[in-house]
C-alpha cells in the first residue's frame, strides 16, 4: 500500500488510469506502422511506468525513469528516426503470417504465466503503514558504499560507447555538383558521403 498522501479511492483511480494509459500506449507502440507515432507512444508508456513507481513510493526510480528513459532514450530514438532520411517502402516479410501467429502464442503464454504468478502469490497487506525512508537516501548510500565500483565502471562504459558512436557516425557532408540552370529537388539536398568515397573520387 502506498503512503504518498493519497486516499484509498484516489490510489485505486490513479492505478486504473495509469494501467489503462500504459496498456494503450504499449499496444500503440507495437501495432502502429508509423514509427514516429510509435516513438511518442513509447514516451507515454515510460511516463505511465513512472507514475506507477510513484504509487509504490519509489520517488527516485520515478524521477530516473522520466529523466533517463523519457528525457534521454526516447528523445534519442526520435532524433534517430527523424534524422534518417530513408525513403523506402516496407517489404513483405517471408512467412509473415506464421511469425505473427508464433509471436501471438508466445505472448499469450507469457501473459498466462504472469497471470498464474499473480494469482498464486500471497500478497500480504498490513493495516498499518510503516514509515519508510526516502528511496533517494537509501539508493545514494548504496551507490557510494556497496556499489561504488560498478557505478563508476558503468559510467566509463557509457562514455566509451558514446565516443565510439560519434566516431562511427561521423561523415563528411559534401553537396553534389549542380549544373547551371538545373533546379530540382535532388540538387537541393545536402547528400552525405563517407570519406573513403571522397578520396576515391579525387
Amino acid at each position: 500500500m502506498s503512503n504518498i498522501g493519497l486516499g484509498d479511492g484516489s490510489q485505486t483511480v490513479s492505478l486504473v488510469v495509469l494501467a489503462a494509459m500504459l496498456t494503450a500506449s504499449a499496444m500503440g507502440v507495437v501495432l502502429l506502422q508509423n514509427v514516429v507515432y510509435a516513438a511518442f507512444l513509447l514516451g507515454a508508456s515510460f511516463i505511465s511506468v513512472a507514475g506507477l513507481y510513484l504509487l509504490l513510493n519509489a520517488d527516485f526510480v520515478a524521477a530516473a525513469q522520466v529523466l533517463i528513459y523519457v528525457g534521454a532514450v526516447n528523445i534519442l530514438i526520435l532524433f534517430a528516426i527523424m534524422l534518417v532520411n530513408k525513403r523506402q517502402d516496407y517489404q513483405d516479410v517471408k512467412y509473415g503470417a506464421l511469425r505473427s501467429v508464433v509471436t501471438g502464442v508466445v505472448c499469450l503464454g507469457l501473459f498466462g504465466l504472469l497471470g498464474a504468478t499473480v494469482i498464486s502469490t500471497d500478497w500480504a497487506v498490513t493495516a498499518t503503514i510503516a514509515k519508510l525512508p526516502s528511496t533517494m537516501v537509501v539508493i545514494g548510500q548504496h551507490f557510494f558504499s556497496d556499489y561504488l565500483l560498478p557505478f563508476e565502471l558503468a559510467s566509463v562504459l557509457l562514455l566509451v560507447a558514446l565516443i565510439g558512436a560519434i566516431v562511427l557516425a561521423r561523415r563528411e557532408l559534401v553537396p553534389d555538383a549542380v549544373k547551371v540552370g538545373q533546379v530540382d529537388e535532388d540538387s537541393l539536398e545536402l547528400l552525405e558521403k563517407p570519406k573513403e568515397q571522397l578520396v576515391a573520387s579525387k
